[in-house]
């Protein structure tokens, strides 16, 4: 047996060196265009490759990284996966802060259209009540105009025609006197309004003495333009009308009836009905006449004047 040296025993003594482990094999995740995920392996085989293949293989490896390798990372890094979690999160609340923010301009929009309506009716509502106060101030002061304009009323004259008193029966059959009148009543209407025109009836006029009535007529009705006025003739009479001794004038001078002065009341109401705005706006005119007349039983066919004899009211 050779000595040996000591360089031999040396290379021999590092041979028989327990060897290093192998490098522990380096993954890659790409995910290509087409979206499918192909993971690579990349390292030192059991043969013992040299370490520049593997690093020739992906030239481009940090710029085809993708969500998906974060992804992989952050699942081997608990703080990483926190992390993506709270990213993910802040990303939910800022669209649904944007979508909340849309909603709120949808039902700000809304509710200026709706004030913006509702400013529109209490604008139109505002209009039409002006217009109406404006046409209620309008009716009320042709209502106030036409006051001064009443019709005027004048009862010129009354002829008795005819005058009898005889003895007879009332309904009954009592026994007492019995009269009959005849007479003719002139009144002169006239209209001075300027811008409306009159509706007039009448009540009957009628002949009273005290409270008995003798006599009764009927006035028919008409329309009387403005500025303008009529002689009206009414018959006023009364027949078989009995009197059960209340005319003691006429009692004592039943057979001179020439000698007869009877005192006599005459009194009806014209009413006058004026549309001054059609039948919106109306104005109504009472005219009450009361007029003292005497009867004198020398005197029939006679007009007499009551120009002065009567009251208006």
């Amino acid at each position: 047996m050779h000595a040996k040296t000591d360089s031999e025993g040396t290379s021999l003594d590092a041979s028989w060196l327990p060897r290093s482990p192998p490098r522990r094999p380096i993954y890659y995740v790409q995910s290509p265009s087409n979206h499918d995920v192909e993971k690579m392996s990349y390292g030192s085989s059991p043969t013992g490759s040299p370490p520049h293949h593997y690093y020739h293989a992906s030239p481009i490896h940090h710029s085809r990284e993708s969500s998906t390798s974060r992804f992989s990372a952050s699942l081997k890094n608990p703080k990483s996966l926190y992390a993506y979690k709270h990213v993910q999160l802040d990303d939910q609340r800022q669209h649904r802060r944007r979508r909340l923010g849309d909603e709120d301009d949808d039902d700000d929009e809304l509710d200026g259209l709706h004030s913006g309506s509702e400013r529109n009716v209490r604008l139109y509502l505002c209009i039409a009540l002006f217009f109406v106060m404006l046409f209620t101030v309008f009716c009320l002061i042709l209502w106030g105009a036409s006051k001064a304009y009443k019709p005027k009323i004048s009862v010129k004259n009354i002829v008795f025609e005819s005058f009898n008193v005889q003895a007879g029966n009332d309904q009954s059959g009592v026994p007492t006197d019995m009269l009959s009148l005849n007479s003719t009543v002139k009144i002169l209407y006239r209209n001075p309004a300027t811008f409306f025109a009159v509706h007039v009836t009448s009540t009957p006029p009628e002949l009273h003495y005290l409270q008995l009535r003798l006599a009764s007529g009927e006035m028919k009705k008409f329309s009387q333009s403005r500025k303008t006025q009529r002689t009206i003739k009414t018959v006023v009479k009364g027949y078989q009308v009995p009197l059960y001794g209340g005319i003691s004038v006429i009692s004592s001078a039943r057979e001179h009836l020439e000698r007869v002065s009877l005192p006599l009341n005459l009194t009806f109401v014209m009413r006058s009905r004026a549309y001054i705005l059609g039948r919106l706006v109306q104005s109504k005119f009472y005219g009450r006449v009361r007029c003292s007349v005497t009867l004198h039983g020398n005197k029939l066919g006679k007009p007499l004047n009551l120009t002065n004899s009567c009251n208006y009211d």
